[in-house]
């Protein structure tokens, strides 16, 4: 019997997505990808009892607040990097090893997961990938969810390397629109400050320019074209080679934008880890109102 060709591979978004029919071709295979299910959303803490409803077959879930977070303080905001002790003991636990493959989503584009991704590559760690639209894109296909706690896995290996992405400090962030761009990628009316549901002061940090990081998704949960990306960020002078500081309310939505410079093929910019909860806490550092930077 004549054996058909395989299919081609389908050409890929991007180095840094893969598609809900990529990973269902993955967990057919061997080696199969560890998977971790983030799901987090501002004012809402139920992430776990959402896994426990329903989950990609075989996904651990990580606690954006206590896995990929350090504690609470004034100092450095509400959610600070977290130790890489405390990091590389969250990745062990969920069973990740040095050498998986690892593919991480949410429920709402990635907001959420791409704070494990970035945190991932920070500490050394090359193979690892973002659900291309989710747990929606999952269920698009048709493919069912598990429910309940998960099966126990083995403990991992993973080892912490720091340092492979950079971040700014407060300090550097104050500095940086004078020397390349300062990107505030929260709702345009938390950038205005005409609403502040988490921090003490409205307003954002003069020079910064609004970039909201939901501009970067479709109506599906899905990233945009690379081309389009870029373009966006043109517009607002992130360009390759610009140095570009990049903040939030508290870090988590920055590093879904830093993703998507990432898939526009741009190296991706500095974190601002504390970002405006940092910022908005310390009483000497300046504010701005309104649309404009300044």
């Amino acid at each position: 019997m004549t054996r058909e060709p395989a299919p081609a591979p389908a050409t890929k978004v991007s180095p840094l997505l893969v598609t809900a029919r990529e990973l269902i071709s993955d967990v057919a295979n061997l080696p199969t990808p560890v998977i971790l299910d983030v799901r987090w959303q501002l004012g809402d803490t139920r992430g776990r009892e959402h896994y426990y409803s329903g989950h990609i077959p075989g996904a651990q879930y990580i606690d954006l607040s206590s896995d990929l977070a350090g504690q609470r303080n004034v100092r450095e905001g509400r959610h600070p990097l977290p130790s890489p002790e405390d990091f590389e003991t969250s990745l062990r636990r969920a069973g990740v090893n040095n050498d998986d493959r690892v593919v991480i989503y949410d429920d709402l584009g990635n907001t959420s997961a791409a704070r494990a991704w970035w945190l991932m590559r920070w500490a050394g760690k090359e193979n690892v990938f973002l659900l291309d639209g989710g747990l929606k894109a999952w269920i698009a296909e048709g493919e069912d969810l598990a429910v309940g706690p998960g099966n126990p896995v083995e403990r991992g290996d993973f080892t912490f390397e720091l340092d492979h992405m950079r971040t700014a400090d407060i300090d550097e962030t104050e500095a940086s629109p004078a020397r390349g761009v300062l990107m505030d990628v929260r709702s345009p009316e938390r950038y205005a400050g005409r609403t502040e549901p988490m921090d003490s002061r409205a307003g954002h940090i003069p020079g910064a320019i609004n970039l909201p990081t939901a501009s970067f998704l479709d109506d599906r949960g899905r990233f945009l074209p690379a081309e389009r990306i870029r373009q966006m960020l043109a517009d607002i002078g992130v360009t390759s080679g610009q140095d570009t500081v990049v903040y939030c309310g508290s870090g988590i939505h920055s590093c879904h934008a830093l993703a998507a410079m990432e898939v526009a093929g741009l190296e991706a910019g500095r974190l601002f880890p504390g970002s405006w909860s940092q910022w908005s806490a310390d009483r000497k550092r300046p504010i701005a109102i309104g649309e404009s930077p300044r």
